[in-house]
């Protein structure tokens, strides 16, 4: 399956070939996330066409003559995440920063095809009792781990979040094991916002006003990428609160702060790019029960419908959407 800004279509591709230190997975399963959809509006992909899929897992169908601790016919979840190693952002464990970055999916050929090529340093091992099909959780479970790395380590914060779809709901989740007192959540998908319900948050609304929080919220969470949404975020936090930026927004995205309210309420604003150093540990999670997969992935399509899929994520309608190569 390939990608062009504005055209899907399914073509013929050579077979990947492992390099030394590669491997060649059949995927089970692929998520469609914010990022493909800004692919397939020309944004990110720095070239075209391009075989999309950065969240996947699947099973091992041939090894590079290096690797040794892998064999065919095990089953894998991948960190698409591709770091130089010798720049310097990544000589100081800044990885996800990497001047040279590249992604399967992104920059790479990616796992919206039969086979995709690995490293296999990128391999996270799955436990006998976890589905690959499911596995795909981990790439995004791996970058809600990311966001809460940056995040202020208190017990019984409040906490706001921007978005019910699959990232929204992994961050209350996550929040709601990191001693949250309080996990709101604000939405306008009234469905989203009842998987919220489902899930144990505090309250789930359409807008923030609904609340009360004189105070304002401890943390923060944008998982939109709206500016509406950011715009509105920003001016909730409480003081000495944290607002984390996590919704990939378009480029030409514009958000007015007020820098006075930043300085008088001691506003931390920050942000969380991909993955880092969180992929085995998002795997682990997902392997002890964090997430309940039948809960959060809600349709899966095979390989010739990604359109109507991505058409289907763009719509807003459900939560995790795989396709099934």
């Amino acid at each position: 399956m390939v990608v062009t800004p504005g055209t899907i279509r399914i073509e013929n591709v050579p077979d990947p070939a492992p390099g030394p230190t590669d491997v060649v997975v059949r995927p089970a399963a692929v998520g469609i996330c914010g990022t493909d959809a800004h692919i397939m509006d020309g944004e990110f992909a720095p070239a075209f066409p391009i075989v999309p899929g950065h969240e996947f897992a699947g099973e091992i169908v041939e090894v590079g003559a290096a690797v040794t601790d892998f064999a065919i016919g095990d089953q894998v979840a991948v960190d698409p995440s591709l770091y130089c190693g010798y720049c310097y952002q990544c000589k100081r464990a800044r990885g996800n920063q990497c001047e040279n970055w590249n992604a399967i999916g992104v920059t790479r050929p990616g796992a919206a095809a039969e086979f995709v090529l690995a490293p296999r340093a990128n391999l996270f091992r799955l436990p006998s009792h976890l589905a690959a099909r499911d596995a795909a959780l981990i790439e995004p479970l791996s970058c809600a781990v990311r966001g809460f790395d940056v995040l202020p380590r208190r017990m019984s914060d409040t906490f706001l979040i921007y978005g019910s779809g699959t990232m929204g709901l992994m961050m209350l989740e996550l929040a709601k094991r990191a001693g949250a007192a309080t996990v709101s959540m604000v939405d306008i998908n009234p469905e989203r916002l009842e998987t919220a319900k489902l899930l144990g948050c505090t309250a789930a609304v359409t807008n923030a006003d609904e609340l009360d929080a004189p105070r304002g919220w401890d943390v923060v969470i944008d998982c939109t990428g709206a500016p509406a949404a950011i715009r509105d975020g920003l001016a909730r936090v409480g003081r000495g609160g944290t607002f984390l930026q996590f919704g990939v927004s378009a480029y030409d995205a514009r958000v007015e702060i007020e820098p006075y309210e930043i300085y008088r309420r001691e506003i931390t604003i920050t942000g969380s790019m991909a993955v880092l150093h969180s992929f085995d540990r998002a795997g682990e999670l997902l392997a002890a029960g964090v997430l309940d997969p039948a809960i959060f992935i809600s349709h899966r399509f095979p390989l010739t419908d990604y359109a109507e899929a991505l058409s289907q994520f763009r719509a807003g309608v459900g939560r995790k959407t795989l396709i099934e190569p």
